[in-house]
């Protein structure tokens, strides 16, 4: 079996954040999205995979490299254009014909992994194997209609109710997905639709196994989802202490401290990621914040947040449900309340 990551998304969603940076680079809980997907494919043994690139190419392949970081072997294959998960197989055919595959989308988390998933795939050896989760607001994503355990029609963003069980951005195909691919026209949203390859598989008999999905799962589309797919992954780090804490310092709750990272005078109220050589000085920070690498915080109280790379926080009190892209900077509030923020890499804002 072969792994298909799509990393070719560019994340209008979450601009600005995606204006200078690809999404599936996006920390979450101190690690890239992307990263999290490629644990969970080596984690269930598969170790050849290609990942699907547009636009950031340069950025995914800097990023992931050839692979051995994970024990992987990738490969990339550049996408023309967005124009649907459909067309990403297609554009990867001649990597995965021949045998099956796991798809992956670069920008969902699965806090269980795939490895049951894979397993139960190996084991019943349909044409086809979707997941899915009930959702509460169905028409963001493409949904299936069952009877009993068959899958009678899936539907690609509905705008009227046909299901609230939405498609989780895992799947599991035999080569046949290919001609099903291969048989589409674009939808009216001008893209190649997968639920259109599978209900074409579905017409034709061939056999699509359903399962529900029961464990949390995210699309992170949006910045809210960002967050809450922040605080899940960080629900279930424990701590672990790299760095300095000084004894005018205190720590609850779990707290992993990379290497070279300074706690001084400050609280920190897990779960809390502090990035390697990231100093917090006179601060209170968490629970819910991840930090990454080389940032300084300093008079400032933060919680449910993330902080990309090289950024500076001064003087802010009641930062809250925001995140900051790389290198961002800010300082100064007078004010009272909670300030929520949604800044670009190599931004300077001063709160009044």
């Amino acid at each position: 079996m072969r792994a298909l990551v799509l990393s070719g998304g560019e994340g209008s969603r979450l601009r600005p954040l995606t204006h200078t940076s690809a999404k599936q680079l996006i920390p979450i809980a101190g690690t890239p999205i992307l990263f999290h997907a490629l644990e969970a494919i080596r984690d269930a043994g598969v170790t050849e995979v290609g990942i699907v690139v547009g636009s950031t190419a340069d950025e995914i392949e800097a990023a992931v490299g050839d692979g051995s970081a994970w024990g992987l072997r990738v490969t990339y294959l550049h996408q023309e254009a967005p124009l649907g998960l459909a067309h990403a197989v297609l554009t990867a055919r001649e990597f995965v014909a021949g045998q099956p595959f796991l798809m992956y989308l670069g920008d969902n988390v699965i806090l269980e992994g795939v490895t049951r998933f894979v397993r139960e795939f190996e084991r019943a050896r349909p044409d086809a194997q979707i997941f899915v989760a009930r959702v509460p607001e169905p028409e963001r994503f493409g949904v299936v209609q069952i009877e009993g355990d068959r899958v009678v029609r899936l539907v690609e963003k509905p705008s009227s109710f046909v299901s609230d069980l939405a498609l989780v951005g895992v799947y599991l195909f035999d080569d046949s997905i290919i001609e099903a691919c291969e048989s589409l026209k674009p939808s009216g949203r001008g893209e190649y639709e997968i639920t259109e390859a599978i209900q074409w598989l579905v017409d034709r008999g061939r056999t699509v196994r359903v399962e529900m999905l029961e464990g949390w799962w995210k699309d992170t589309g949006r910045p809210d989802d960002l967050l809450e797919a922040n605080r899940m992954m960080l629900s279930i780090r424990s701590t672990e202490l790299e760095g300095e804490v000084d004894g005018a310092s205190s720590l609850t709750g779990a707290v992993v401290l990379g290497p070279g990272a300074k706690v001084i005078r400050s609280h920190i109220r897990g779960p809390v990621v502090i990035g390697p050589g990231s100093a917090v000085e006179d601060s209170v920070v968490g629970p819910n914040v991840s930090i990454e690498r080389d940032c300084a915080i300093a008079r400032s109280t933060i919680e449910d947040s993330i902080v990309m790379e090289g950024c500076r926080v001064a003087d802010l009190r009641g930062l809250t449900g925001s995140i900051l892209g790389r290198n961002v900077e800010i300082r100064h509030s007078e004010l009272e309340g909670t300030h929520r923020l949604i800044v670009g890499d190599q931004s300077r804002v001063e709160v009044d």
